[in-house]
């Protein structure tokens, strides 16, 4: 079945427009990212602008309907770069607006005289830069990076940038070569793939703000409000994924960590008093422990670091320096102001401690013991 020209004009706009609405729509159930959302559903909406611009170009006077077709365009186009950059953090609009200024002077410049050659191939090359510096910057995202819908979102600003590029320089070459009834059919192509872009590109962003969110919610229910720190949950997740991909010659040792006489402090300063306590003791651990080490929150006031790569003579260090400047912390009187110590369990994983639940079972007795001798200590879990 055959298509022509200005049906496909009137699916690529009906399909924009549908994607301005659903895109516009998704704002409420992502707050976070209204911003963007809103960004590239005005981007949509101007794309559905520029196309009826374009199928009425001919009652403009000269070239003044196709400037403004490929100003409205790149325009659009640019709104897609800018929420996309928008991802990680705010960005300006400035660069984007000189750009347009810049096509504009163009258009006025040489557009009037060669307005064939600027329709047909060079108001291509700006949208081509614009989709590749969008798959750039989709690609370099720190906000994004890890979502399996990134790499779909890249090669769709990317393989429509590329189309774009073949378009302003290949498209020239081949209608100089076989002549001008080439360009009817390059037009239907460009249609064609509008209508799969016009589809492409909201679904791919729409995937990866859903999925941003996802992982948000995931990581919330992995972490612990009160002190930042994974919690129970995320511990044994993300510990047991530590011990599985450990070479087996490489040393890994875990500490648990319990605030002595805690129920005190609660009963005679209050609970608010008891929360910065645990605060605070959260901060030394995660500080003294490194950023390779798994901190975790498991429960009241247990803790425990995984510590890859450590050995336990230096994992015995780890947890001594915890204990002095948590007691110097704590007594501060930038601090709580209140005495407290923590009593410490050390185990080694070995052949007998291989998973992450035998080998905190094995620091939770050692923890038993530095209670028993005193509390204010380190004990290392007997080997097996």
């Amino acid at each position: 079945m055959q298509i022509d020209l200005a049906t496909l004009w009137y699916l690529t706009i009906g399909t924009l427009l549908v994607s301005a609405a659903l895109t516009l729509w998704e704002r409420q159930a992502h707050p976070r990212r209204a911003r963007e959302l809103g960004t590239w559903g005005g981007a949509c909406a101007v794309f559905a602008f520029g196309c009826v611009v374009a199928m009425n170009r001919g009652l403009l006077p000269g070239a003044t309907g196709a400037a403004l077709t490929n100003l409205l365009m790149v325009l659009g186009y640019l709104m897609v770069l800018h929420g996309a950059a928008r991802l990680d953090g705010p960005a300006r609009f400035r660069g984007s607006a000189a750009a347009l200024a810049a096509l504009a002077l163009l258009w006025a410049v040489a557009g009037w005289r060669f307005e064939a050659a600027f329709w047909n191939h060079v108001a291509a090359l700006p949208i081509a830069l614009a989709c590749g510096l969008t798959a750039w910057t989709l690609l370099r995202s720190r906000t994004i990076r890890g979502l399996r819908s990134r790499p779909v979102a890249v090669a769709v600003s990317a393989g429509h940038g590329l189309f774009y590029l073949l378009r302003g320089l290949v498209a020239p070459v081949l209608a100089e070569r076989y002549g001008p009834g080439l360009l009817p059919v390059f037009a239907k192509v460009t249609m064609y793939e509008a209508v799969l872009y016009s589809v492409a590109m909201p679904m791919t962003f729409l995937a990866l703000v859903r999925e941003e969110a996802q992982a948000q919610l995931l990581a919330a229910a992995r972490t612990d409000f009160l002190t930042g720190l994974a919690n129970r949950q995320g511990f044994f997740e993300q510990g047991a994924r530590m011990l599985a991909e450990r070479v087996a010659d490489r040393p890994v040792a875990l500490l648990a960590f319990d605030l002595d006489h805690f129920k005190r402090i609660n009963d005679h300063h209050g609970h608010a008093a008891g929360d910065a306590v645990l605060a605070l003791f959260a901060r030394v651990a995660r500080d003294v422990a490194g950023p390779d080490a798994l901190v975790a929150r498991l429960g009241g006031e247990e803790f425990a670091a995984l510590l890859p790569r450590q050995s336990g003579r230096t994992a015995r260090q780890i947890g001594e320096g915890v204990a002095r400047l948590f007691a110097e912390a704590v007594a501060h009187r930038d601090g709580p102001g209140i005495p407290a110590t923590v009593s410490v369990g050390l185990a080694e994983a070995g052949p007998a401690h291989a998973d992450l639940a035998s080998l905190l079972s094995a620091a939770d007795r050692a923890l038993y013991q530095a209670k028993a001798r005193g509390r204010n200590r380190v004990e290392v879990a007997a080997a097996a």
